[in-house]
């Protein structure tokens, strides 16, 4: 499967400090343009420990490759550098614990020219719903009632009128 053009982003940068945030920055733009914004946090959390553990055991004037791919399932970030130290992941945690805890899948391989760590997050492309109005469920027709007209409504019975008893006839007056 080929990946469009707009879901594929590669920098090559040398990591400092200030260039961890930078890219940060980057990421973070770039995730919100694929609109997968609830993956920026993570995403850009996993990544500048990936890059802070390059310019931690590297060094500084080391070159980094930073690689978004995101096949609108799967979101893969690799950080690939020329130190030959292939990274551990230490019971204490650290770095790569916390890549680990942010992402789906991550590992590690090397290359003719260092290594490249890597994760990959679940990213499925965000489903777009229209704002309509729905139709009423089936059924519901059945149990509303009828609005209640006004010659329907019987009249109120006045407490005051006294009943008689059929029959009886009228009563004697009282002297």
């Amino acid at each position: 499967m080929t990946v469009p053009l707009d879901r594929h982003y590669l920098v090559e940068l040398q990591v400092s400090a200030e260039r961890v945030q930078q890219l940060r920055r980057i990421v973070a733009a770039h995730l919100r343009h694929w609109s997968l914004e609830l993956h920026v946090r993570p995403v850009c959390r996993a990544v500048e420990e990936l890059l802070t553990n390059v310019h931690r055991h590297v060094g500084d004037d080391n070159r980094c490759v930073v690689e978004l791919r995101w096949s609108g399932r799967h979101l893969t970030v690799s950080v690939a550098d020329n130190g030959s130290e292939m990274p551990r992941l230490l019971r204490e945690g650290g770095g790569l614990s916390r890549v680990m805890a942010l992402s789906d899948s991550w590992g590690t391989c090397r290359t003719a020219e260092g290594k490249v760590v890597w994760f990959t997050r679940y990213a499925q492309e965000p489903q777009h719903i229209e704002r309509v109005p729905l139709p009423p469920l089936p059924g519901v027709r059945e149990f509303r009632r009828p609005p209640v007209v006004a010659a329907e409504i019987p009249e109120p019975v006045p407490a005051a009128v006294e009943e008689t008893v059929p029959g009886a006839g009228p009563e004697p007056a009282l002297v």
